[in-house]
């Protein structure tokens, strides 16, 4: 059984996952846009292949992430989504007077 330092570092590495996969998709949106946009004016161009270039990369580390991710998440699916106080009551013990 993991410890719970083990699971908080878990549980923080998968919201890092999760940012930098949108991270990773709004560069990859931004360089498409780019690449279109200079392909469109000048095909052919340094620019519109600079653009597609880093275009890939960032498509690259997009699968990359999600794949990290998903790997991620199948390894917890059988753990609690969290670990949350018990719904009853404690007991209250009063000395006797």
């Amino acid at each position: 059984m993991a410890t719970e330092n083990d699971h908080a570092e878990s549980v923080r590495a998968l919201r890092q996952l999760r940012r930098m996969r949108t991270f990773y998709a709004g560069g990859a949106i931004l360089w498409t846009v780019s690449a279109v946009s200079a392909g469109w004016d000048d095909p052919g161009s340094r620019q519109m292949w600079v653009s597609a270039v880093f275009l890939v990369v960032f498509a690259a580390l997009l699968a990359m992430t999600s794949f990290w991710l998903r790997r991620q998440q199948a390894g917890h699916s059988a753990e609690p989504a969290h670990h949350a106080a018990p719904r009853r009551p404690a007991w209250r013990r009063h000395a006797n007077a």
